[in-house]
């Protein structure tokens, strides 16, 4: 990618200091002491948004909740670019938020700090990588990347730039989650056979049909290092719109459910199993294996003989020898040597929070392995801009979470069992193609 320099009057301003959540009134204060000498008091964290879809509509509110200054929003579509810049403007009652086409015009503006991602997961690893580049910190929604290569290539960033990333898989950010693989990490069930993980389907090629052209939309913008094919409203829903595109079905630009959910319950999984900095040593395609037509079976492998099988089911269900933890959003059972200890499924099982206190209070008031404790995922990715040290879902979780998803993609595209290097990132055994590992990328756009 070309770096330009982009003219600006806005200074640069690394550091907020006070903010509040949606639902939590109390300011978020930070002690005076962790500011450098030049900067002033009450400056608050300058932030782009980049992708202005359902998702980020929802997430530049909870930052500027936080008490960050948004002062850029930038899509393809001109409806939606238009629609967040009022958005903003109206938060902070102002008429300063600027509304771009080019994501480049925030990555490389100087006087921005951070920015937000949420475009297509085809577009995720170009924007971050010029923004780590450009010195920005970055939270990037899940998956953090489209292929494994650029899972790679994040994490290289980050660390070559000295920055700070999270990773939008803010289920670790939840007390069931951690509190399951709290149970799961201190061998409470025992070891751990097998988990099931319910995301539904893998990606497939994209064959939809041609549609007129949407007006004011860059829809070779929006394609970018993916192939240009013809405008579909599957893809990029006409205006504003306030459900979640399906473009994450095609493999050419996100990667089924597989990678979409998968980043949420893969992610919890390799948590359980304490492969953050792993992952998974094989991959297998399903019995019977039928190309575009398997949708249940793959396996992920791992050290231990441990197994995540991608399933139907309760969300992520771990099966140990002394007993099973199942665990989704505001959901929680736990079972011990054939003993129903707490359980929240459904309504009239009692309440989440006295189900996760039964299982700590039993099982874990001694417990030797303590997770990251995370109560708001913005938050501590806003905690960690300022102390420089690394999220709950920061690159490594976030591309090894990425990685072990694009691998399980890739036993149900092709059929074959692969051996895999977690630590080198390689094929092993002879399994694999190196061309499973990235794209063709189009035009300007490398990775």
């Amino acid at each position: 990618m070309n770096s330009r320099t982009l003219k600006t009057n806005r200074p640069s301003r690394r550091h907020f200091l006070k903010g509040s959540t949606a639902a939590v009134a109390a300011p978020f204060i930070l002690p005076s002491k962790i500011w450098a000498a030049k900067t002033k008091p009450n400056d608050r964290l300058v932030m782009g948004f980049i992708g202005m879809g359902k998702q980020n509509g929802g997430l530049v509110r909870n930052f500027m909740g936080q008490g960050v200054q948004a002062v850029a929003v930038c899509d393809v579509d001109t409806n939606r670019r238009n629609n967040a810049q009022k958005m903003v403007n109206s938060h902070h009652k102002n008429s300063d938020c600027r509304a771009v086409v080019d994501f480049r015009e925030i990555t490389e503006d100087k006087g921005i700090d951070a920015v937000c991602i949420a475009t297509p997961d085809h577009w995720h690893s170009v924007i971050t990588i010029s923004a780590l580049a450009n010195g920005k910190d970055v939270y990037c929604e899940k998956p953090l990347t489209h292929n494994i290569h650029e899972s790679v290539e994040v994490i290289k960033a980050v660390k070559k730039y000295n920055r700070v990333l999270q990773t939008g898989s803010m289920q670790r950010s939840s007390s069931e989650f951690r509190i399951a693989c709290e149970l799961v990490r201190n061998g409470v069930i025992g070891k751990v056979k097998n988990v099931d993980i319910s995301v539904g389907d893998p990606g497939r090629p994209c064959d939809l049909k041609e549609e007129e052209m949407e007006p004011g939309l860059n829809w070779d913008l929006w394609c970018g290092p993916g192939p240009l094919r013809p405008y579909s409203s599957v893809l990029s829903p006409r205006g504003v719109h306030n459900h979640f595109p399906s473009w994450r079905n095609y493999m050419e630009y996100g990667g089924g459910m597989v990678t979409d959910w998968g980043a949420h319950h893969i992610d919890i999984a390799q948590w359980g199993l304490g492969m953050d900095g792993s992952g998974p040593i094989e991959a297998r395609p399903p019995e019977g294996w039928q190309q575009w037509k398997s949708k249940r079976g793959a396996q992920l492998a791992y050290k231990g003989g441990a197994t995540i099988t991608h399933n139907k089911g309760f969300g992520v269900h771990f099966f140990g020898t002394d007993g099973e933890v199942k665990v989704n959003r505001g959901r929680f059972a736990f079972t011990h040597k054939g003993k129903e200890i707490a359980k929240f499924e459904k309504r009239g099982d009692g309440s989440l929070g006295s189900a996760l206190k039964t299982a700590e209070t039993q099982f874990l008031k001694d417990a030797k392995v303590k997770l990251y404790n995370s109560s708001h995922h913005i938050r501590d990715f806003l905690s960690c801009v300022e102390s420089r040290k690394k999220p709950i879902t920061n690159e490594i979780v976030g591309g090894g979470s990425a990685t072990a998803c694009h691998l399980m993609n890739q036993a149900y595209y092709n059929g074959e069992l692969i051996k895999w290097n977690p630590e080198k990132n390689t094929f092993r055994g002879n399994t694999g193609n190196p061309k499973w590992l990235t794209r063709d990328y189009r035009g300007e756009w490398k990775v």
